[in-house]
């Protein structure tokens, strides 16, 4: 896995308080400020443009205030995800409301101190990280057994995350709830795993795990972070 260099969007129509950021922000060197922006029309632009991972905003702005700006990321089918912190010079109680309430993760108050800013992004680049792991797919080319209701079938995998995996077994349908068994090549580990079918393909079929135990889940976890230093 490459590492991880949080990509973030500065929004503030104050150039100086945005080269204030961008200087804090690009003194570590797993951060890149990918784009800035003086208004919120402009910063809709650039976040379905760039897709930055991490979106820092002012509330006050023309155009289109902070607030409007935060709720088009949230409803929007781009970055409705991404963390947006919201960064301003304003400290009543009201306005840190209105801002979790719209979906902002996190709210700093101008002059922006550099400790705050710096800790604040390694706690997000940590949760990055981890949901990063967690979509993470690698091969896996293993016989399975998939059981469902009154049906036992037998197939093989085609690909491994955390939070499921890629099979080819027959009569297998979008619904369905499956217990599959298989074990992990390198370790033998033999896992046993509760899911759900969300798709099929041709002869392939998507399971999401609802439910592995705390074993099975480590084992998984090691064996695709072994996979990724192979790769």
């Amino acid at each position: 896995m490459q590492a991880l260099i949080v990509r973030v969007l500065v929004v503030d129509d104050s150039e100086i308080v945005r080269r204030g950021i961008c200087q804090i922000l690009q003194s570590q060197t797993d951060i890149e400020v990918v784009c800035e922006a003086a208004d919120g029309a402009d910063a809709v632009r650039k976040v379905r443009e760039h897709r930055p991972h991490v979106v820092l905003l002012d509330i006050t702005m023309p155009k289109m205030n902070g607030f409007d700006l935060a709720r088009r990321i949230r409803q929007s089918s781009w970055n409705r995800s991404a963390p947006i912190i919201i960064v301003t010079g304003r400290d009543d109680r009201r306005t840190m409301q209105e801002a979790f309430e719209i979906g902002a993760t996190f709210f700093l108050q101008k002059p922006v101190d550099r400790v705050k800013l710096t800790g604040l992004f390694r706690t997000i680049r940590g949760t990055l990280l981890e949901n990063r792991r967690k979509h993470t797919r690698v091969p896996l080319h293993t016989a399975v057994t998939c059981s469902a209701g009154p049906r036992t079938v037998q197939g093989v995998t085609w690909n491994l995350s955390s939070g499921g995996m890629q099979v080819e077994v027959d009569n297998l349908q979008p619904g369905d709830s499956v217990k599959v068994s298989f074990r992990l090549p390198q370790s033998g580990a033999m896992i046993d795993a509760v899911g759900v079918v969300v798709w099929t393909k041709e002869q392939r079929q998507g399971i999401q795990f609802t439910k592995t135990n705390a074993q099975n889940q480590q084992a998984i976890q090691k064996f695709i972070v072994e996979a990724e230093k192979l790769d």
